[in-house]
């Protein structure tokens, strides 16, 4: 202990100790100046590459969505099949695809979910989806239900049971797209309470999708779970579901708690009215 106190009293150290920390802090300098360098050259020559791409996959769309090219001639011409091998032009292709669903219907669309599978770019969808990242997930339950593949439904279901709010709410939108109101149905048996955001956005899910085939939206009441019964009760009102008048008037009769049975009494004031004026 005393030969510490006597090294510290002796000034002989600072010099070299001073040194020291010049030459590693302008040696840690030099290696972020250099990572930062590496970091933007690289977004540099990716950006110039999507670029180089997206005018390829420009020819490649034209191809198979306008001329009617098969991908069993597309993934043997030399002009597309060594690209189709490459990992990055696989991402952007798959958000080329995606994109131009987005903007057409019929048998266009038809032709891009058709070609999104035999490309193998669902693949890289579904593997998305077992990512342990919920923004990857998210991203992979987006794409699939963007182009209807109906397979992952049961998939989407199971993520849509997440604690984790954005993802359980991209999952259940996903399942409506997909399936309409099978998608949340199995909201019946669902334990933990479904907020007013969530509520909302399942409803706007309803309305975006134009979903017209709503049998079994009823169930909904059923449930013991109070806040989808209230969540049933809402889409019935916003949907304008007179047809299910009944079940509304049954649960008048029978609400688990006063606030439901309120929401239940303005829901069915709202229907009569909707039915006198059809």
């Amino acid at each position: 202990m005393m030969n510490i106190w006597e090294l510290y009293k002796n000034s002989h150290w600072v010099e070299p100790f001073l040194m020291g920390s010049i030459c590693l802090f302008v040696g840690l300098s030099a290696i972020l100046y250099l990572l930062i360098t590496e970091s933007r050259n690289r977004k540099i020559k990716q950006e110039k590459l999507r670029n180089d791409y997206e005018q390829v996959i420009v020819e490649l769309m034209y191809s198979v969505v306008f001329m009617d090219t098969p991908f069993s001639l597309v993934k043997e011409d030399l002009n597309y099949a060594p690209f189709l091998k490459n990992t990055y032009f696989r991402t952007v292709l798959a958000e080329s695809v995606i994109n131009l669903h987005k903007n057409y219907d019929g048998v266009y669309a038809l032709k891009l979910e058709q070609f999104y599978k035999d490309s193998e770019l669902i693949n890289t969808s579904f593997k998305k989806l077992k990512s342990h990242k919920w923004e990857v997930k998210c991203k992979g339950i987006t794409e699939l239900a963007e182009m209807n593949i109906t397979e992952a439904f049961d998939t989407i279901i199971s993520i849509s049971k997440s604690k984790n709010k954005t993802l359980k709410i991209t999952a259940i939108n996903a399942a409506i797209k997909l399936e309409g109101i099978k998608g949340i149905i199995h909201l019946t048996e669902h334990p933990y309470p479904v907020d007013d955001w969530t509520q909302l956005n399942i409803i706007n899910a309803f309305k975006k999708h134009d979903i017209g085939d709503v049998q079994g939206v009823e169930y909904l009441l059923e449930s013991k779970n109070s806040t989808v019964v209230a969540l049933g009760l809402k889409l019935i009102k916003e949907l304008k579901l007179t047809q299910k008048l009944h079940h509304v008037e049954q649960l008048t009769e029978k609400a688990p708690n006063t606030f439901i049975q309120y929401e239940a009494q303005s829901v069915l004031q709202a229907l009569t009215v909707n039915l006198a004026n059809e």
